[in-house]
């Protein structure tokens, strides 16, 4: 597997985050852009905790905010085991280059979205999440309305 070299003390995130800025990428908010709709709509399906899976899906996410820059809505839609990645203590690992992915790619327009099922199963409220998770009643039921609404779904 071929990794890019990192200057010492730049973690991969950081390094990913100075890329999204140095191409000027921004997503659109799917609830922010009314009248203004994006050319690409997608809705990742992230419902794992395995860190390998973690950073594929997130470097996914990243690719296409790099190709797409402000013409494309991204949602990541995070359920079981996956959700731990909106937790301000996650119950399962999750590792800090992916904590810092998840909070660059919000910062550049991401959304992430966290199902209310899974919430209740963990008995984790709003005040669990990270301060950028949406809160979905569930979160099948949000990919499908996405999908209705014409978003493409990706799932691993």
């Amino acid at each position: 597997m071929h990794r890019a070299k990192t200057r010492p003390g730049l973690s991969t995130a950081t390094l990913f985050g100075f890329l999204l800025v140095a191409g000027a990428a921004q997503a659109h908010h799917t609830e922010t852009h009314f009248e203004d709709r994006s050319t690409h709509q997608v809705v990742y399906q992230f419902n794992q905790a395995d860190v390998e899976y973690m950073r594929h899906v997130l470097f996914s996410v990243g690719a296409l905010l790099r190709k797409y820059g402000d013409d494309i809505e991204i949602i990541v839609e995070a359920f079981g085991p996956g959700i731990h990645i909106l937790g301000k203590k996650p119950l399962r690992p999750v590792p800090e280059d992916v904590a810092e992915r998840v909070r660059s790619l919000q910062q550049y327009g991401v959304a992430f979205h966290a199902c209310g099922n899974t919430m209740k199963s963990l008995e984790w409220t709003e005040d669990d999440l990270l301060e950028f998770a949406k809160v979905v009643e569930s979160g099948a039921d949000d990919m499908l309305l996405l999908q209705e609404k014409g978003f493409g779904y990706i799932s691993w």
